[in-house]
């Protein structure tokens, strides 16, 4: 049975589906295919009474199977879904009318509906709009004019009432699956799209921009901004096949990401080779140097020989400022959450004169971490845009008796 519905699933399938189109295709059949046997037994039903709408029943079967096949060969999704929704909104509606109306029929004209309700799951709203009109068209045409004409054949009441509930209840089975499935869609849609949001901005930014679409601009009055870049990556792109390269960067940012994750650190963005990421932004808190130094650390670790990324031969500058910055969202396409501020931009300074292996820190960084972290004083370095500064490069944490006393390196 399991190999039966992965070949039914098939039918139709093109190599070159992304993975939404295959979904589709497989539902829509599906779909078709359950009905198949419900107008099997309608039909004998019927016909076994005297009544011409059984002939009705199998058109439709017959139909439905014809644009399964056709289906099978040309793979024209659009030609399928506009066939079967003709099918099923009119076969069952237009076999009203033989049989007296309404009441008499059993209501079989009801699961014309399906039409709509497939228009509105496999394309828009609009096209269900349109269809719901066609059906409603079918429906009071057909009934009232077997209501008018008494139908081509008469069926006892116990039948028509027993096929009422029938109906009733089998057609909305079927409808009860379609807004189901409608309904999945929908919230896969929107899990989809939250997750890809809170890839691009932190919870709360997207909280709030889901809730009043708007520039957001928050000020910070003491947070913790590290730049990290790879030393001599110009040299190795230019020896290095680009998809390589890529790839080898998206395992090293990789990395990042779930130290960043770990220490509950923000990740700003990614500059060519160079890794953004602060603390204390968007939610304030008075460890933001502590958990950056941490991470800052442990970057070092993952690019050492015997590190998680070792193997990839890369060495970091990394630099590290605290201060007051400005964060927000600006603009209506591409979101990017991003910090302004002379805080930010020494940090990026304190990346760019930092010594491959080594972490730069400020003496505003410095004066939050001295009593955790070991911190050897490098002297003054004449940064741009600002002079000379007092630097120190951070070395490990106080309490722990192994930290590093000679610059972090990367062989091979």
């Amino acid at each position: 049975m399991t190999g039966l519905l992965e070949w039914v699933g098939r039918i139709g399938a093109d190599p070159g589906d992304d993975l939404e189109t295959r979904r589709r295709k497989a539902l829509l059949v599906y779909l078709a295919v359950l009905i198949w046997p419900i107008s099997l037994v309608w039909g004998f039903l019927y016909l076994a009474l005297g009544a011409v709408s059984g002939v009705v029943a199998f058109a439709y079967l017959v139909v439905s199977v014809v644009s399964i096949g056709l289906f099978a060969r040309t793979r024209d999704f659009g030609m399928l879904l506009w066939i079967q929704l003709l099918d099923i909104t009119l076969a069952p509606t237009l076999s009203m009318w033989p049989t007296a109306g309404f009441l008499s029929s059993g209501a079989v004209g009801l699961w014309g509906i399906l039409g709509p309700m497939g228009a509105l799951v496999f394309s828009s709203v609009r096209s269900s709009i349109r269809w719901f009109l066609v059906f409603a068209a079918a429906f009071l045409g057909a009934g009232l004019a077997g209501e008018l004409t008494g139908g081509l054949s008469e069926l006892p009441r116990w039948f028509s009432t027993t096929m009422l509930a029938l109906n009733v209840i089998v057609g909305g089975a079927v409808v009860f699956l379609l807004l189901a499935v409608f309904a999945r869609q929908r919230q896969d849609a929107q899990d989809r799209a939250e997750t890809l949001l809170l890839n691009i901005l932190p919870r709360s930014i997207a909280d709030k921009l889901k809730d009043n679409p708007h520039t957001i601009a928050d000020s910070f009055t003491s947070a913790s901004i590290l730049f990290a870049d790879v030393a001599d990556f110009t040299p190795m792109a230019e020896r290095v096949a680009p998809v390589h390269l890529v790839e080898m960067l998206d395992q090293l940012f990789g990395h990042f990401d779930s130290l960043a994750e770990r220490y509950e650190v923000e990740k700003i963005k990614t500059l060519g080779d160079c890794y953004m990421a602060a603390s204390g932004i968007p939610t304030p808190r008075p460890d933001h140097a502590h958990c950056l130094a941490m991470m800052a650390l442990d970057m070092l670790d993952a690019v050492r020989e015997q590190g998680e990324v070792g193997a990839l031969g890369f060495e970091l500058r990394i630099g590290i400022n605290s201060g007051p910055v400005v964060a927000g969202v600006i603009g209506r396409k591409r979101f990017l959450y991003d910090l302004w501020g002379d805080a930010v931009n020494t940090a990026g300074r304190m990346q760019t004169e930092s010594t491959p292996g080594r972490i730069q820190i400020t003496r505003a960084t410095y004066e939050l971490l001295k009593d955790e972290f070991v911190c050897e004083p490098r002297g003054t370095v004449s940064v741009k845009g600002k002079g000379e500064m007092e630097t120190w490069y951070l070395l490990g944490k106080r309490d722990e008796r192994s930290f590093l006393t000679e610059p972090a390196s990367i062989t091979g």
